[in-house]
């Protein structure tokens, strides 16, 4: 019987943009490899670590949460979070690194990859979020205190998924075409009580203009949402039509993409440049470096995000407060052109049925 997936598999394998264009090929860890080593002792471990990552720029890869990109990486889309506890954003995996556990290297974290096609027209992924401040210091402290011959030491040891005071994030990607796709984000309180979450799904450019000359700058800016462009209600509060914040993409290489935000969201806008001031104790040459969105959410510096709203990194800033047993959803669609038909979730929504609908 030919599904609708082997119909697309096969009209894929003549098209000039495949399917396969934009999938799941963002790294889970690009920090502590040996792809951005550059030591002169070859340690990869330490040159650069997960406290480092969030203000380096990568020079060969990048990483994220429940991420894509396309197939030359130009342009990458992950989701960030922060509960209002953590000392950072959680916008990559947690781990240890090989000198950090009894037992090597080891990802602290719970996260699923629950569906993908081949083609990666439509993906489906859970990461559990804690709603008290991530144990980064316990489980690091506790690791090295073990020996071989003791079990790890695992987050859910730590107690704080304890009273089920966490999230479930899930995050779904449906593809209309090559080029444009729905990105659904529901997420789950399931603890007892209301609690705030920031959302903030992330866009950028890998940064590729710093080390090879003659490479043009890519940018991302704010503009005014296109005629037609509709924003939709959060899921589960009942709201109204809304407004939607815009940003556009646009690479020599890739073209023109564009990213909608429902409800006249913040876009927070930085650049994908090293933070030398805090690596190497050097002044940056631009005022706004990676981990300036993670200073302006975190650490309140108003100054951190480029109030001209254009750079190389954008996040959408959502602050939503959920009730125990309550899913909020969050759709941002992204896209190779403006969206000039309105309401682009109904037309997912009739392409895919339950598929676009989210669920636990």
């Amino acid at each position: 019987m030919m599904t609708a997936e082997h119909q697309r598999l096969a009209v894929n394998a003549s098209k000039a943009i495949p399917l396969v264009q934009w999938g799941p090929y963002l790294s889970e860890r690009q920090w502590g490899t040996v792809r951005e080593d550059e030591s002169a002792s070859g340690d990869a471990w330490n040159y650069c670590g997960h406290d480092l990552a969030r203000s380096r720029a990568y020079r060969w890869g990048e990483d994220g949460l429940a991420g894509i990109c396309d197939d030359r990486q130009i342009l990458c889309f992950a989701l960030a979070l922060w509960n209002g506890q953590d000392p950072v954003l959680k916008e990559r995996l947690f781990g240890l690194t090989n000198g950090e556990g009894n037992h090597g290297e080891d990802v602290k974290e719970y996260y699923f990859y629950l569906d993908s096609t081949p083609t990666h027209s439509y993906m489906k992924y859970l990461y559990k979020y804690p709603q008290a401040a991530f144990p980064y210091a316990n489980l690091v402290d506790t690791s090295r205190g073990r020996s071989r011959n003791e079990f790890e030491y695992e987050l859910l040891d730590t107690g704080v998924f304890e009273e089920d005071r966490y999230f479930d994030v899930v995050v779904e990607y449906a593809k209309e075409s090559a080029e444009d796709m729905l990105i659904q984000i529901s997420i789950h309180n399931r603890g007892p009580e209301p609690v705030e979450l920031h959302v903030l799904p992330t866009l950028w450019f890998r940064n590729q203009w710093s080390w090879q000359p003659g490479t043009e700058r890519p940018s991302v800016q704010q503009i005014e949402a296109p005629s037609g462009a509709q924003g939709h209600s959060l899921r589960g509060r009942g709201e109204g039509v809304r407004g939607v914040s815009v940003a556009k993409a646009v690479d020599a290489k890739l073209g023109e993409r564009y990213l909608y935000c429902d409800g006249d969201v913040p876009l927070l806008f930085t650049e994908n440049e090293t933070n030398t001031q805090r690596i190497f104790g050097v002044p940056n040459r631009t005022p706004y470096v990676k981990d300036g969105i993670n200073n302006y959410v975190v650490h309140g510096q108003q100054d951190a995000v480029n109030p001209e709203k254009k750079g190389t990194k954008v996040a959408a800033h959502y602050r939503l407060t959920i009730k125990p047993g309550e899913c909020r959803t969050i759709r941002p669609p992204f896209s190779s052109g403006p969206q000039r038909r309105g309401q682009p979730v109904q037309r997912f929504r009739r392409r895919y049925g339950s598929a676009a609908q989210g669920g636990r």
